[in-house]
């Protein structure tokens, strides 16, 4: 790969022609139309939190350094950024007023309202730019590793960045656009941020169950995104369609995996409903996110939620109980040993030998508190199982 350091190009050389397309949140031209601000396989734009664009802008007229901006020189006048869209964006966005700083009393200007020496300031504010030129591969393989301002590209946009293409732009428009409609609903059941390309990394993920970065290579050139986006609605419809009622803890769940092993099983919406809600008011259990999965799987896997144990001085309190009525009558202080006839019938076990066990399983309604508790030595624990 081969670069040249540009040292003349100021910001307001950037800004001539700049575009911001505010439905999908991204820089899209600059440079008098020469430059592409946000190839696809760049992050979206993800400065315009009042706090990394203001923090911009006050570097310029700080007279700080933005530090090193790297192009990929398409052609004799065309470039793309490969590394600084955030900052050019941030800059773009100022001068033509989408967001406003504030001045040292506390109140917001624009770039419109500022000092005319400050405007000069910043437009006149040369920029380090170092125009690369090379094959894809040895591009792609530059920007996998470059850090944008301290934010890292997570894994996602590290595979928009190697797969770009047709397949991914269409991506990002269903996926990664803040502004969809359908974000809200797609909240519900996924954790993340569409700027951040976790809605695309969900569908992505479920449609190849698991195997991204192959699904991502073998649909590269693809001009449709079909099977993903029906795949994902698919996952989605189900999952509402089972769970009437919507529980903050659905949010970031295996919701393609459970889709695959349940999604053939019958399901009654309304007593599902009921379900979730009596196992929500159960104090004995711990995890919420697992209820479910428990409720999918037919209610048996009680690891699953977590069911809070006995604790030490329950234990401690029917052992107690327990050795000293079988050492009374001569038998096993270990119930289920006590009424075999093998050579634990009269076994008296230490209490680290034994586990607390609940007399009525917990998932037939028994309670966790000490008038369901019995002590097992282990291996009956083990063998009664939820039974």
């Amino acid at each position: 790969m081969r670069t040249t350091l540009k040292t003349d190009i100021t910001v307001e050389d950037i800004c001539e022609g700049f575009i911001y397309n505010q439905l999908e949140g991204k820089g899209l031209f600059g440079l008098s139309g020469k430059l592409t601000i946000q190839p696809e396989y760049q992050r979206n734009y993800i400065y315009a939190d009042g706090k990394k664009d203001v923090a911009v802008i006050e570097s310029l007229l700080k007279g700080y350094p933005l530090g090193l901006i790297y192009f990929n020189k398409i052609s004799d006048d065309k470039f793309e950024v490969l590394d600084g869209q955030q900052r050019i964006t941030s800059f773009g966005r100022f001068v033509t007023n989408k967001f406003a700083i504030k001045d040292e009393n506390g109140m917001e200007q624009y770039f419109d309202s500022i000092a005319s020496d400050q405007r000069t300031k910043i437009l006149k504010t040369k920029l380090l730019i170092y125009e690369c030129e090379g094959e894809e591969k040895e591009i792609k393989d530059w920007f996998r590793t470059i850090n944008i301002a301290g934010v890292p590209l997570n894994n996602q946009e590290l595979l928009n960045a190697v797969y770009s293409g047709p397949f991914v732009t269409l991506g990002k428009e269903e996926f990664s656009n803040s502004q969809n409609a359908n974000i809200q609903k797609w909240s519900a059941y996924v954790s993340g941020s569409a700027n951040r390309q976790e809605f695309l990394e969900r569908a992505l993920d479920w449609v190849s169950k698991g195997n991204i970065g192959d699904y991502m290579s073998q649909h590269r050139y693809c001009d449709n995104i079909t099977e993903m986006k029906n795949y994902f609605n698919s996952v989605i419809d189900w999952v509402s369609a089972v769970f009437k009622d919507v529980e903050n803890e659905m949010r970031g769940l295996e919701w393609g995996r459970l889709y695959e092993t349940y999604r053939k099983q019958p399901y009654n919406p309304q007593e599902v409903s009921e379900e979730v809600k009596q196992l929500f008011a159960d104090t004995y259990v711990k995890n919420r996110k697992g209820i479910f999965e428990y409720i999918l799987g037919g209610s048996t896997d009680t690891k699953l939620l977590d069911v809070r144990i006995f604790d030490e001085a329950t234990k401690n309190s029917v052992y107690a109980i327990q050795t000293a009525e079988a050492e009374e009558n001569g038998i096993s202080n270990c119930p289920l040993c006590a009424i075999e006839n093998n050579l634990n019938k009269n076994r008296i076990w230490k209490l680290s030998e034994m586990d607390a066990d609940h007399v009525t399983a917990w998932s037939k309604g028994g309670a966790t508190d000490i008038s369901n508790c019995q002590m097992l030595c282990k291996t009956h624990n083990r063998v009664k199982g939820n039974r």
